[in-house]
């Protein structure tokens, strides 16, 4: 079995949660996706067309620092990317942390978590921004997905 390696950005809490579920199911590593600078409620602000999130939102060239914390990513044949949507797609930070590491033969897999965004519509986004990559099928995650089918969509 490859070595999986579950990477995520969580703002409110909601990704941290899903993503550490995933790592116990799936008996990958985690690792938090920190931007240098974390995001405020204000910051988080999608109705403020001038809150840093809406700002780099609309700049699709915005990478937000990240804190880049020792990780050997040879060691892993998969890695898992979870985020909230925003805006449609990942937020800015998830490109920032893709751009930073080298995921050149690995096989990436997506989740996200959203009230109500799909996943299609991101994943597209993604395989269009890394079309050099290996990507599989991305899932949207609500938290209560039990082993199995967690497990089914990693494996398939």
């Amino acid at each position: 079995m490859s070595k999986i390696l579950v990477t995520y950005f969580s703002a409110s809490g909601v990704t941290k949660s899903v993503a550490e579920k995933v790592a116990k199911i799936v008996n990958g590593d985690l690792y938090e996706i920190e931007p240098k600078e974390r995001y405020t409620d204000e910051d988080l602000d999608w109705r403020n067309k001038q809150s840093r999130s809406s700002l780099e939102m609309k700049n699709n060239e915005s990478r937000p620092e990240i804190i880049l914390k020792n990780i050997d990513i040879d060691n892993y044949d998969t890695i898992l990317i979870g985020f909230p949507i925003w805006w449609g797609i990942a937020p800015r930070v998830v490109n920032t942390f893709i751009e930073s590491i080298n995921l050149n033969g690995k096989t990436i897999i997506p989740f996200c978590t959203s009230g109500g965004s799909g996943m299609s519509y991101c994943e597209n986004d993604l395989r269009k921004t890394y079309p050099n990559f290996n990507w599989k099928q991305g899932k949207r995650l609500f938290g209560n997905e039990d082993e199995d089918t967690i497990k089914n969509w990693i494996n398939n």
